[in-house]
């Protein structure tokens, strides 16, 4: 088996719910659509939408052959997409039982942009809070947007 590894500061993941509605188009057709996505920042990598099966045209999907490896994730398993007589050949991936510290991507899917159009519909569901707290976010320089928010709890002093 190969060795799981856990994300951590010289490799981190995130995963966080997202705040828009989502949607995923091949072919000209919505084969994904939810409020439910998750996004997955891995690294430097570009962020990856993975959406709830539920929520995406399981119908259009062809099972392959095709397995990889994360390290982090575990084994990733690939879909082709089928519509209207044009193929996506492994455009669609999953971890079906991914590594513990992955597990909320477990039944959930993910696109190769490059296959499959991913993009956000509409406006947030949330857009105040979520624009607030990116306003207040690290820009990576140390420094945040704005003033950061007050303290809500006060160092311990010395006795």
């Amino acid at each position: 088996m190969p060795e799981m590894k856990l994300p951590g500061p010289e490799h981190p993941i995130t995963i966080a719910a997202t705040p828009e509605r989502m949607q995923a188009r091949y072919n000209g057709h919505v084969i994904a659509d939810t409020r439910n996505a998750l996004t997955l920042q891995e690294a430097s990598y570009p962020a990856v939408i993975y959406f709830p099966r539920e929520d995406v045209s399981l119908e259009y999907f062809t099972r392959t052959d095709r397995v990889t490896y994360c390290p982090y994730k575990g084994e990733a398993h690939y879909f082709t997409v089928l519509m209207d007589g044009q193929f996506a050949d492994n455009a669609v991936w999953t971890y079906e039982t991914p590594y513990p510290a992955m597990e909320q991507i477990q039944g959930r899917v993910a696109f190769y942009p490059n296959k499959v159009e991913v993009y956000a519909v509409g406006e947030s569901d949330h857009p105040a809070e979520v624009r607030d707290a990116v306003l207040h976010t690290d820009d990576g320089a140390g420094a945040s947007q704005k003033e950061h928010w007050p303290e809500t709890a006060k160092n311990p002093t010395a006795y």
